[in-house]
């Protein structure tokens, strides 16, 4: 496909004026998503900690005749790479739709309550929770300037300290105390935010996007990246009658997707 045509489709898309950011949008579900927000016409900006990887995932894209994405070099947990992805983003739109808070680590093994390292709590809330916050405050003014801001911060249901007290909850014995934690202390994150932010066109929500296999699990989940991306996506693209400040986890609840907190 070349890009005069390409070019002509989009100008005809809806979304063709949205932009969105994508945090960790290298490999994995950041780059499904960046690639199924394309595929709708969104101007997406893939964020990535190594540039050339970056490129790399955006030549894939072009390769799929998505010509609408460029890659940002972005590290979540660092305060000057946060703050000179923001200014080189400001240099090409001075509005942003969408802001997918998709990157974060697992923080390695074992993570037991009492032999975990204070250091290794530190680099995953650094990247989990604090990361958040660095990108979704630097990015905030652009998303103001939208009609319809969202925000994503993708979570899981590991997460969910009411689903790990219960003993019949199916990933019980799944226990970990710094990658649990760090999610939990990102859903409260978000809870406020979107308590802040109540009284505006923005719509705040955590999703896990399901037991997935990639590299961040060691390929071992049974999901796949395609259907994940499609339940961030969704709240993504939510109209201004959906949800804001909620959990949601369709792998857990398939009928509403909402799961307690």
């Amino acid at each position: 496909m070349n890009s005069q045509n390409h070019d002509h489709k989009i100008e005809n898309n809806k979304n063709v004026s949205k932009s969105a950011l994508v945090t960790g949008a290298n490999k994995s579900i950041g780059f499904e998503v960046a690639r199924q927000l394309a595929q709708k016409g969104i101007y997406v900006y893939l964020g990535s900690r190594n540039l050339e990887n970056g490129l790399e995932a955006v030549t894939k894209l072009k390769a799929e005749g998505l010509n609408n994405a460029e890659a940002i070099l972005l590290d979540i947990t660092d305060d000057k790479s946060v703050e000179n992805a923001r200014a080189e983003i400001g240099k090409k739109t001075k509005t942003l739709d969408i802001l997918i808070n998709n990157a974060g680590i697992y923080g390695g093994y074992p993570q037991e309550a009492l032999n975990t390292t204070i250091d290794q709590f530190k680099a995953t809330y650094d990247a989990n929770v604090y990361g958040v916050v660095r990108v979704t405050q630097a990015f905030i003014d652009l998303l103001k300037k939208s009609s319809e801001p969202r925000i994503v911060n993708v979570s899981s249901s590991q997460g969910s300290i009411t689903l790990h007290s219960d003993p019949s909850y199916k990933y019980y014995d799944y226990k970990g105390a710094v990658y649990l934690s760090s999610k939990s202390a990102m859903n409260m994150y978000t809870v406020v935010l979107a308590y802040e932010l109540k009284d505006s066109n923005f719509k705040i929500n955590a999703v896990c996007p399901g037991y997935t296999k990639t590299d961040f699990n060691g390929h071992r989940g049974p999901g796949n990246v395609e259907d994940a991306g499609k339940r961030i996506l969704k709240y993504a693209l939510i109209d201004k009658n959906g949800p804001t400040g909620k959990f949601f986890s369709e792998e857990n609840n398939p009928v509403t997707g909402e799961i307690p907190w």
